[in-house]
């Protein structure tokens, strides 16, 4: 009910903010409220407290990543293609949103390990979405016969991931969506296509 409420997305783009420019251990609430307009008390009627906010920011975000992800990849044929607007649209997103870019890879990986785990949870959509290319591609023949779809689903996670962190380290100063079809040619190689 309360994800419907107005304010709660409100809350959940303004701690992206600043999470990103404090970090996660120096963004207290009373910023985040202040960021979103609204008085400190109506952040705890939406959320019980800042981890719940980072989970939250986390679920949401992740939510709309993997409809958009789906939506663009329904119309196309091939495995391969799917694959290349996957990394187009991973690349895409969190270029035009760098406080998102600085949380998903700085700020979430220094949490603890409960949170982490919870995290791990919501990027199961995601990684759904990835095996789901991936067997297709094996059934239809894109990809080897041999292909181990839990390894291949982890290198391509890991080379997008790091790509992206490697970008957001070098202060953003270069197009990450250009490097997509690099890291997608790099991608099919390693799953066994041949061209």
């Amino acid at each position: 009910m309360k994800k419907n409420k107005p304010k709660y997305m409100q809350i959940i783009d303004a701690a992206v903010v600043v999470i990103a420019e404090n970090g996660y251990h120096q963004a207290q609430v009373s910023k985040i409220a202040k960021q979103a307009g609204v008085a400190d008390g109506t952040i705890y009627l939406y959320f019980k407290n800042k981890e719940d906010i980072l989970i939250s920011l986390f679920q949401e975000k992740m939510g709309t990543f993997v409809e958009k992800i789906q939506q663009k990849i329904a119309g196309k044929e091939s495995a391969v293609e799917k694959l290349l607007m996957m990394v187009k649209l991973h690349f895409q997103l969190l270029s035009e949103d760098h406080h998102l870019a600085i949380v998903t890879q700085l700020e979430l990986r220094q949490s603890n390990k409960d949170l982490r785990l919870k995290i791990n949870d919501v990027l199961k959509n995601y990684l759904q979405v990835v095996d789901q290319i991936l067997l297709e591609g094996k059934e239809k023949g894109e990809f080897s016969p041999e292909l181990d779809i839990r390894l291949a689903r982890q290198m391509i996670f890991g080379t997008m991931d790091e790509t992206i962190t490697s970008w957001v380290m070098n202060e953003q100063r270069y197009d990450l969506p250009s490097l997509a079809p690099s890291v997608h040619q790099l991608l099919i190689s390693g799953c066994g296509y041949k061209s």
